[in-house]
């Protein structure tokens, strides 16, 4: 059975970094497309990374580009969440989803299609 389990958050001042993991286990990462995603008290869980299974494209909620990068270490079968130049909008609980089937392309951002969840790591940014 498909477990997911993240790891890394905190709490960080503004303009802080933290790398997020999540470790899966129960299959290989690369069969299904892989997505952070997160949040905040009263609001909907966004997608704000995720790497799609065809063409194994990365994609990013617009206002994450350029300061997170998401990886997978297929070997670890990990996800990673870099995230750089945090800012206190940044703060939510993050969760890891695994979507299969895929629906390919840049829907691996949309939460409703997938399937796992892990139970998330808060990340809390102090202006």
């Amino acid at each position: 059975q498909l477990q997911l389990v993240e790891s890394g958050g905190g709490l960080v001042e503004s303009g802080g970094s933290l790398r997020l993991s999540c470790t899966v286990s129960g299959v290989t990462v690369d069969r299904y497309a892989m997505g952070w995603f997160r949040q905040a008290p009263g609001k909907e869980r966004e997608g704000i990374s995720c790497i799609s299974r065809d063409e194994s494209r990365l994609f990013y909620e617009e206002s994450v580009k350029g300061r997170f990068t998401i990886t997978s270490e297929n070997a670890m079968n990990t996800l990673y969440l870099q995230m750089t130049n945090l800012e206190p909008e940044d703060t939510a609980l993050y969760y890891c989803g695994a979507d299969d089937p895929p629906l390919g392309g840049s829907y691996c951002l949309m939460a409703y299609d997938y399937d796992y969840w892990g139970r998330g790591t808060q990340v809390t940014v102090s202006s």
